[in-house]
């Protein structure tokens, strides 16, 4: 259940981050790097978590 709550919590902060790099226009080019390597690295953790759970799946 733990895991769950975690990757329910990187996606909704990745689509959190997705809203505010939509407007980039009110961010500065720092503010936008780090926002895109935070998403980049919470979508990366969900697909490790997705890819474990295919493999339990399917063997």
């Amino acid at each position: 259940m733990a895991k769950e709550n975690k990757y329910d919590e990187n996606i909704a902060r990745a689509e959190a981050i997705v809203g505010q790099l939509e407007q980039a226009e009110a961010l500065s080019m720092e503010e936008y790097k780090k926002l895109a390597a935070e998403a980049t690295s919470l979508l990366g953790a969900c697909k490790a978590e997705i890819a474990l759970l295919d493999r339990e799946i399917n063997g």
